[in-house]
């Protein structure tokens, strides 16, 4: 039998959560149709802070709130409650294990225990020592108790949702916040145990393309249902409806879980309790800056060999299509024109075209282009203009070219596309430090665009150590329904997961996509967010196999059934010892704050950002530092977060960040291969334990409460 996804009992509560998710869908509507385009940078007019009505409110609340004599007790149990925390939550020197840091800063207090030569002996990991911000007090929000813990509360489920659909898709979630969250197997499970599972690179002597490595065929069924692909064993157990044993999906459950995270957007505690920590916390960086950024600075000058230029770093966001800077694009395509213009390149209704042909009939000479007329560089004018953003994929303005130049299907195969993106790959491994993370286009079309991709990247040696894939599937159901190239919904999706749940299944059957698939570490759900949708995906929705209208289903439609067939997918592939796929969206640039609700259930991450078109990584640090004055342990902890948030295999990560990369705080940080200052580590982590137990202990004086009743 299959494992059922956890189901929820439909309660009175939830329906009302679910009415009230409904009001705010209207609401974002009427907001969506009225909004322009400074409504981004404009204070909306609800937000709870600033309003003297509502700060009249809230004061008399608290002034009633502290007459009441059940408050007072309530107050008491808390306050206890915070002590016995905030004893908790400051580390002591046993509790940081691992390997030594390159040059702990000692407490001035700290014994040095001498051997028989008399040289100093580390403690297995130095507590930091620095100068710390802390406020003491009842509860440290600003707000009246009452709404303190309805708020803590609201977040502390909210963040419990997160997890559980994190969990089911192999996706990350924070250890320490599973322990805040009353998870006791987060502190004893193993480092890989609830991680993705990302295919290590091959050994320098290893064959990165042998194909005779694939497990053997299983020969079970897939079949499709309400947009979800279903495994059966055999044919018999299709017949009798009884899927293999993997984790399905609940659209119900889903439903209601997201009208949750809906109606916590419209809770007035709730949003003062963030807008004030969110203020807080950003003060309190500020002046942990001030008070030990010479501290910080001077961990890292005693850190030999090590800067940030010869850190490793990854860039998280970047299409394949514009992994080459303008210059870049502009000399192969002059180089192509000088060494080959005869070379037959495409054909059109039976007649071959030569590259020469091609370019006569746009009326250019490649000699006379310049990058400005090649404009493809990202400028101020595609700023929320999807539209110029996209066409800034065409040199020249010429599909043509796009075609022919950064495309993995034509009649070169994808030669040149091919070449272009080796050429930036062998930079990257010539720097040896910066690792890149391109996406590729699966639109969902045809069934055969999996395995073209995979014999494009085989066949043109595309391979790189620096290099790790990611699938972008845009959002553009409604033009291939309206040239009838789909009959519905449920077809894109099919067409989009059926060859990979095939090639796991069968992979002697499908080498190459096999193949392919090890160096692909997650999918993107790519397009203009700000496209209008007037309808609320719910369990009422029509089902991907019956939607077969030209409109285009909303965002929250796309990443629900994007997740649940990567949820079933991933499940099946740890079941045989296979790589599994994150799921890393477009999400929040443009559009309703139903696309955040619905990446915050389903996305391990989020991505979004400009088109590296102008500028290299290393510049786009540069600028980053000017821009916002960042220090070097600044852009050293960037680069050690893109580390992490990559898809680069457990044993890189090792490697690059420190065997205990995985933990939270100092104990996850060497140091000597990162350049974090262990300050700003321990900071980072103190910081947010202090936050995680606010949630936790509003649970406990909730439970207090209910037991002194």
């Amino acid at each position: 039998m299959p494992r059922q996804f956890p189901k929820l009992n439909i309660s009175e509560v939830d329906e009302q959560v679910r009415l009230l998710a409904e009001k705010v869908f209207a609401k974002v509507l009427r907001e969506e149709d009225s909004k322009d385009a400074l409504s981004l940078f404009t204070v909306p007019e609800d937000c709870p802070i600033g309003q003297k009505e509502a700060k009249e409110r809230e004061l008399q609340k608290e002034l009633a709130e502290q007459k009441s004599v059940e408050t007072a007790k309530r107050k008491k149990s808390f306050k206890m409650i915070r002590s016995q925390s905030l004893s908790l939550q400051m580390p002591t020197q046993q509790d940081w294990k691992g390997p030594p840091a390159a040059s702990p800063v000692m407490s001035p207090t700290t014994p040095v225990v001498t051997g028989a030569t008399s040289q100093p002996t580390p403690a297995p990991y130095a507590m930091p020592e620095f100068q710390r911000v802390t406020i003491s007090g009842d509860y440290c929000a600003g707000i009246t108790l009452e709404d303190y813990e309805q708020a803590a509360k609201s977040l502390a489920k909210a963040l419990m949702i997160r997890e559980k659909y994190a969990r089911l898709a192999y996706h990350r979630f924070p250890r320490i916040t599973s322990q805040y969250l009353g998870h006791p197997r987060a502190d004893t499970a193993s480092p890989e145990e609830g991680l993705p599972d990302f295919h290590p690179p091959p050994l320098p002597q290893e064959d990165p393309y042998c194909l005779d490595d694939a497990p053997p065929n299983l020969d079970y069924l897939v079949h499709m249902q309400g947009g979800i692909l279903f495994v059966y064993d055999n044919k018999k157990m299709l017949e009798r409806q009884e899927p293999h044993s993997l984790p399905y999906p609940d659209l119900e459950t889903y439903t209601v879980d997201m009208s949750h995270i809906l109606a916590l957007i419209t809770d007035g505690p709730t949003k003062t309790y963030c807008h004030r920590r969110l203020n807080f916390l950003e003060s309190k960086f500020s002046l942990h800056e001030m008070l030990n950024e010479m501290s910080e600075f001077k961990e890292l000058k005693s850190n030999p060999h090590r800067d940030f230029y010869n850190v490793r770093k990854v860039d998280t966001h970047i299409h394949a299509a514009a992994c080459m800077n303008q210059k870049h694009l502009l000399r192969f395509i002059k180089h192509t024109y000088q060494t080959e213009p005869d070379r037959t390149v495409a054909e059109k209704r039976g007649q071959k075209i030569t590259l020469r042909q091609v370019f006569d009939s746009l009326h250019m000479d490649p000699y006379d282009l310049t990058v400005d007329s090649l404009d493809v560089h990202a400028g101020r004018q595609t700023f929320h203009r999807f539209d110029k953003f996209n066409s800034k994929y065409n040199p020249v303005g010429a599909s043509e070219l796009r075609d022919l130049y950064l495309k993995t299907e034509n009649y070169l195969g994808g030669e040149y596309f091919a070449r272009m993106v080796k050429e930036v790959a062998r930079e990257l491994e010539e720097s040896k430090y910066q690792y890149s993370e391109p996406r590729l286009s699966i639109y969902g079309r045809s069934p055969e665009e999996w395995p073209n991709l995979a014999r494009w990247f085989i066949q043109h040696k595309v391979y790189s150590p620096n290099m790790r894939w990611i699938i972008q599937v845009p959002r553009i159901y409604d033009i291939f329904r309206s040239k009838k190239l789909l009959p519905n919904f449920g077809k894109m999706l099919e067409n989009i997961f059926l060859p990979l749940f095939e090639a796991t299944i069968n992979p002697q059957d499908h080498r190459e996509l096999h193949l392919f698939l090890k160096y692909v570490t997650g999918f993107d759900s790519v397009d203009d967010e700000s496209k209008h949708s007037d309808h609320m995906f719910s369990d009422k929705s029509p089902s991907p196999d019956v939607w077969t209208s030209e409109q285009n289903p909303p965002y929250s439609y796309y990443l629900y059934y994007m997740y649940a067939n990567i949820m079933v997918l991933n499940n099946l592939r740890r079941e045989r010892g296979l790589s599994t796929f994150l799921f890393r969206p477009h999400c929040g640039e443009a559009g309703s704050i139903t696309h955040l609700v619905s990446a915050f259930l389903t996305a391990d991450n989020i991505s979004h950002g400009l088109l590296l078109k102008k500028e290299a990584l290393m510049e786009e640090y540069a600028i980053a530092a000017q821009v916002w004055k960042l220090s070097t342990c600044d852009l050293c902890e960037i680069a050690r977060n893109s580390v992490l948030q990559s898809g680069l295999s457990h044993q890189e990560k090792q490697k690059f960040l420190g065997q205990n990369y995985y933990k939270e705080g100092p104990e996850g940080n060497d140091i000597r291969k990162t350049n974090v200052a262990q300050i700003r580590m321990a900071f980072r982590y103190e910081t947010l334990c202090n936050e995680l137990s606010f949630l936790s202990d509003a649970m406990k004086s909730e439970e207090i409460t209910a037991l002194t009743k």
